[in-house]
């Protein structure tokens, strides 16, 4: 190879790469998302199921908050690993006062949202910011689903997902 060739493709291979990786973070940023003409100010997805069907919890650890330098008394961070059988629910909850984020380690899980008029569809990989909503979720697939919930709990027993 030449010197004015390789000063030439190598940028240039390169600079592709990078785009390349750039869209796909794109996309993988907005999968599990409702999509932007579906968001509507709370009246999205009605109320669903009042009580977990399907549903086994794991508490993997904790942190009182109150000890914390933030000092924020009757809080605790939390993170859970749940499984969802197929066919199973997590009853409709609140995030008004509760922020979570949640990741999917496996399977597909539709989440009925307060603020999309549309199911979202939530695959492995996918991570679901909830804050300021209400939701509940069910695992239509033949497969269990697995996430890691972590969030801000004013009580460290809530059953609440």
């Amino acid at each position: 190879m030449t010197s004015s060739f390789k000063t030439f493709w190598i940028p240039l291979s390169v600079a592709g790469a990078v785009a390349s990786i750039m869209l796909v973070g794109i996309t993988a940023a907005n999968a599990g998302e409702c999509p932007a003409d579906k968001v509507v100010a709370g009246d999205g997805q009605k109320a669903g199921p009042t009580a977990h069907k399907g549903v086994s919890e794991k508490l993997l650890g904790q942190i009182d908050l109150a000890n914390e330098k933030i000092a924020l008394a009757n809080h605790h961070l939390r993170m859970r690993r749940l499984e969802i059988a197929p066919g199973g629910e997590v009853a409709w909850h609140s995030h008004d006062d509760r922020p979570a984020l949640i990741y999917v380690i496996s399977g597909t899980i539709s989440e009925y949202a307060s603020t999309c008029s549309v199911p979202i569809v939530h695959k492995s990989g996918d991570l679901s910011i909830e804050s300021h909503l209400s939701h509940w979720w069910k695992n239509s697939s033949s497969k269990p689903v697995i996430l890691i919930s972590a969030d801000v709990a004013t009580d460290v027993h809530d059953s609440n997902m």
